[in-house]
């Protein structure tokens, strides 16, 4: 069932930061992460800009954190556990990564403007919580269920991953991201030959690789 349409004027703050989440893009690509960008957002939407800003008391931040946080809502919603349960782990992980990647391609200025305000110091800490969620997010909707080290592992791994697809996007001019989408595919590639490789050397009965496994030895810079 739907749900209730609310008018904006009438949305409590945390429905407000959300319904300007997607619009907050299209115009931090020419005016920054900026208050500027969050008033023509408003005007868009239908609410004064005074209280666009008091949705975002975390500034620049949290408008970058409200949009990965929507781009995430978008991409369980494209991913339903019907989809994901006909798609081997390899896939799950694959299209997950690029769903965010294609689903920012359009805002790509502000995307970069976006890395730049993570990029300093003071928001290291930020930029890490949201890096960490978005893969946390992306191997939950993967089927992941694991308790243990490997939690932690597959999620840092994941989170670095990610990150490095997103620098070769940064730059990529090519039809289609084919740079990006082969980029992502070799570095799975690599791993998955290193790890059938060592399945072998130890001589163990577990002949196929698993992408659980593999993205643990991934090794990239994070933003």
């Amino acid at each position: 069932m739907a749900s209730a349409f609310i008018p904006p004027i009438e949305m409590t703050l945390d429905e407000l930061r959300d319904a300007l989440a997607p619009l907050i893009p299209g115009n931090a690509a020419f005016d920054g992460w900026s208050d500027k960008a969050l008033a023509m957002a408003a005007a868009e939407l239908g609410v004064p800009a005074d209280r666009a800003k008091l949705a975002f008391p975390g500034g620049s931040v949290q408008m970058i954190d409200a949009w990965f946080d929507a781009t995430d809502r978008g991409m369980a919603a494209a991913f339903p556990p019907e989809r994901i349960a006909g798609m081997k782990i390899r896939q799950r992980i694959r299209d997950l990564v690029l769903y965010r990647i294609e689903a920012m391609a359009p805002h790509k200025e502000a995307l970069r403007r976006a890395f730049a305000i993570l990029s300093m110091p003071q928001n290291a800490l930020s930029a890490a919580k949201l890096a960490w969620r978005a893969a946390d997010r992306m191997w939950r909707l993967a089927g992941d269920t694991a308790t243990d080290f490997n939690h932690y592992s597959k999620r840092g791994i994941l989170s670095a991953l990610y990150t490095s697809t997103m620098l070769v996007f940064m730059d990529d001019e090519s039809e289609g991201l084919a740079e990006t989408k082969g980029f992502l595919d070799r570095r799975i590639d690599d791993v998955m030959r290193f790890e059938k490789f060592k399945a072998q050397w130890k001589g163990g009965g577990e002949r196929v690789p698993s992408l659980s496994r593999f993205l643990g030895r991934l090794r990239y810079p994070a933003i």
